[in-house]
C-alpha cells in the first residue's frame, strides 16, 4: 500500500511539472527570443531537480528518484511548450 500511494504522489508531481512548464512556455514565454535556446530544456530540468531534491527529503512518501523525475518532466514541458511556441509562428519567423 505504501508502495502504491508513493507512486501515485510521484506520478502526480511529475504531471504538475510537465504541465505546468508547457504552460508557461507557451504563454509567457512566447515573445522570449531566449527560449529557443536548445540549452534550456536542459537548465530548467536540472534547476527543477535541484530546487527539488530539499524539498522531497523533508516529504515522508517520496525520495530522490521524485526529485529526478519532477526535473525530467520540467525539462520535457518546457521542450514541448518550445515546440507548440514554434507551430504557433507562421512560416518564415
Amino acid at each position: 500500500m505504501y508502495g502504491l500511494l508513493t507512486l501515485a504522489a510521484s506520478t502526480i508531481i511529475a504531471w504538475l511539472g510537465y504541465t505546468q512548464a508547457r504552460r508557461f512556455v507557451s504563454t509567457r514565454l512566447r515573445y522570449v527570443d531566449a527560449i529557443n535556446n536548445p540549452l534550456v530544456p536542459v537548465l530548467a530540468g536540472v534547476g527543477a531537480a535541484v530546487v527539488a531534491m530539499p524539498l522531497v527529503a523533508l516529504l515522508p512518501l517520496v525520495a530522490g528518484g521524485t526529485a529526478l523525475a519532477f526535473g525530467l518532466s520540467v525539462g520535457m514541458g518546457v521542450a514541448a511548450g518550445r515546440s507548440e511556441i514554434r507551430r504557433a509562428l507562421p512560416p518564415g519567423d
